[in-house]
């Protein structure tokens, strides 16, 4: 069949035909260029994809670190306000019981006085 397509070849002059094979061949190579370029493209555009889906991961995972880093935040107020909260009660049953150790020792030498009263 290729030599139907170079039949219109045949009467051209040498100078025709030879501007014809560059121009042949030209075309091949540009055709070869344009065929890896595409190849280049699909590759690119399959990367493109692929980070584009990594991208997409990496951004839900960070919302999802944000809200556990929220959740977190709110639980570490709450033990400091937990925290807060027993000390002072800490300090509070600290007094009551420097109070109750001051009555106590009130009460031991009210006893004492009372035995060595009740010995005379």
């Amino acid at each position: 069949m290729s030599w139907a397509l170079d039949d219109w070849k045949a009467g051209l002059p040498g100078r025709a035909l030879q501007r014809v094979q560059e121009l042949e061949s030209q075309l091949e190579k540009l055709l070869k260029e344009r065929q890896q370029r595409q190849f280049q493209l699909e590759a690119v555009e399959g990367a493109l994809l692929q980070q584009k889906h990594k991208c997409e991961e990496a951004r839900a995972e960070s919302l999802s670190l944000q809200r556990e880093l929220k959740s977190l935040s709110q639980s570490c107020v709450s033990v400091e306000e937990l925290k807060e909260r027993l000390s002072h009660e800490l300090q509070a049953r600290g007094a009551q019981v420097c109070s109750l150790e001051g009555q106590l020792g009130a009460s031991r030498k009210q006893i004492e006085s009372l035995q060595q009263e009740l010995k005379r």
